[in-house]
């Protein structure tokens, strides 16, 4: 899921628990968003030109060693881009494997598919991934299961999250068993970065004034 990859869980949290969403962080900057984008954008257009599968799948891992390349030379964060080298290696692996360019794009839609299945889960259990997560963000662990309003709001965020999963599929999965690759690519970088820091603005909207204010708790008696 190379063009599909998410920010990192601690940029996330850092979003989800600010006063303001800052939509260029949700992208991982302009350097974040080339990293994650170019080497779709280079599968694609190799696959139009020479067709195949090896040609695309070499010039793409070709693309993503270069810029991590880059990043240990610069000496510079290489976290997000080697997030995006496990997600072409494994795209990769799978379409060689495969001898199949439809094979560059099935990894990543089988993790939509079990992130979708395992934030449904846990709204159907009364445990909404969202809440859990801005219990540990927010520090206050599953006090927000007590509160009806609360629950309520993680479930709505943690269904706009799972509405994300479910569209990169629905849309998709269709081009996949039609064998429109060059259209399926051009898809996915559409729906990968950009759509995700737009579901997170959804979320942080309706989890940032799910918790009411708690009363503080008086500090212990001093003993003299």
């Amino acid at each position: 899921m190379s063009d599909e990859r998410q920010v990192p869980e601690s940029r996330a949290a850092s979003l989800l628990g600010g006063d303001t969403f800052d939509l260029h962080a949700a992208i991982g900057g302009w350097r974040g968003f080339v990293e994650s984008s170019l080497p779709g954008i280079v599968f694609v257009a190799s696959y139009l030109i020479w067709g195949g599968f090896r040609t695309p799948v070499i010039a793409s891992v070709a693309v993503m060693v270069v810029m991590v390349a880059v990043r240990l030379i610069q000496r510079t964060p290489v976290m997000q881009a080697l997030a995006g080298a496990a997600g072409v290696a494994f795209g990769a692996i799978w379409a060689w494997r495969s001898g199949d360019a439809a094979g560059y794009f099935e990894p990543g839609l089988w993790i939509n598919a079990a992130y979708l299945g395992g934030i449904l889960v846990s709204m159907v259990a009364g445990w909404p991934v969202v809440g859990i997560v801005m219990g540990l963000i927010r520090g206050e662990g599953t006090a927000w299961r007590a509160n009806a309003t609360e629950r309520r709001r993680y479930q709505l965020a943690s269904g706009v999250l799972a509405a994300m999963f479910a569209l990169r599929l629905a849309v998709q999965v269709p081009l996949l068993l039609a064998d429109q690759l060059a259209v399926l690519g051009t898809v996915k970088l559409a729906m990968g970065v950009p759509l995700f820091a737009l579901t997170l603005w959804g979320v942080w909207l309706l989890s940032r004034d799910a918790a009411p204010a708690r009363a503080p708790q008086d500090p212990p008696p001093t003993t003299r």
